[in-house]
């Protein structure tokens, strides 16, 4: 399986073209971390690399995190993307986490930090044992989407800010898109870019994107996919 790459003994990327998802083994159980956009197969996939007992961790609902969804009986995922997840025809039965909760794979324990923004139930995971935050789409150095149905920059800054206070617990940030991996400093630069965007000091460039007229907002460190009007809501 040429997209599955093994990152350590306990760990796995599994790249579908532009998105990517993560496997994450403890001593008891793995946690699959997204199911990517074109992986309906992706419990399979997951299966054959493990023998340990399988769980799912969604850090937002996004069509191009929840492809293989279906195959799950339950996953995690933060209450608040419920409506994003339904939105897009997702079904099965949330496991609601919230910041704090812990979720324990057996000598491997995964944290759950809220950071809406991209999306209002958008979760970061941190692993402590591996020094890692797995990101989401809310830390890259692509472009984030940031317009339409969902979004809110004001919160998205915010969460940023939040993710701040974990400084020195995590050496390597693991996103979905982009570079992999990308580094702690990435989080003030966006944080930076996102603040210029909202108070009018950025400037940019009209895309399309899937039909919708967008505001590119290009840095050296990544991008923003605006509305055209944007609101600190």
């Amino acid at each position: 399986m040429d997209n599955c790459i093994k990152i350590n003994e306990k760990t796995w990327r599994i790249e579908d073209g532009g998105v990517r998802f993560y496997l994450f083994c403890g001593d008891e159980r793995a946690a699959l971390i997204d199911t990517g956009m074109n992986m309906p197969n992706a419990k399979e996939i997951a299966e054959k690399l493990t023998d340990l007992p399988l769980i799912l961790i969604n850090t937002h609902a996004d069509p191009d995190h929840i492809s293989g969804n279906s195959a799950f009986d339950e996953f995690y995922m933060s209450p608040d993307e419920e409506g994003n997840y339904k939105s897009h025809g997702g079904n099965g039965k949330f496991i609601p986490v919230r910041e704090g909760d812990v979720i324990e794979l057996g000598g491997r324990k995964l944290e759950i930090i809220d950071i809406p923004g991209h999306t209002p139930g958008s979760i970061a995971i941190l692993d402590r044992e591996y020094r890692v935050l797995v990101s989401g789409d809310s830390v890259q150095d692509d472009n984030i989407f940031m317009f339409g149905e969902h979004r809110n920059i004001a919160k998205f800054i915010e969460s940023m800010k939040h993710l701040l206070q974990y400084d020195g617990e995590y050496d390597e940030i693991y996103p979905m898109h982009g570079t992999f991996p990308v580094k702690p400093g990435l989080v003030s630069k966006l944080i930076e870019g996102a603040t210029e965007i909202v108070e009018g000091k950025a400037t940019s460039t009209k895309v399309d994107v899937f039909g919708n007229d967008v505001s590119l907002y290009k840095f050296d460190y990544a991008g923003f996919l605006c509305d055209p009007e944007i609101k600190a809501k």
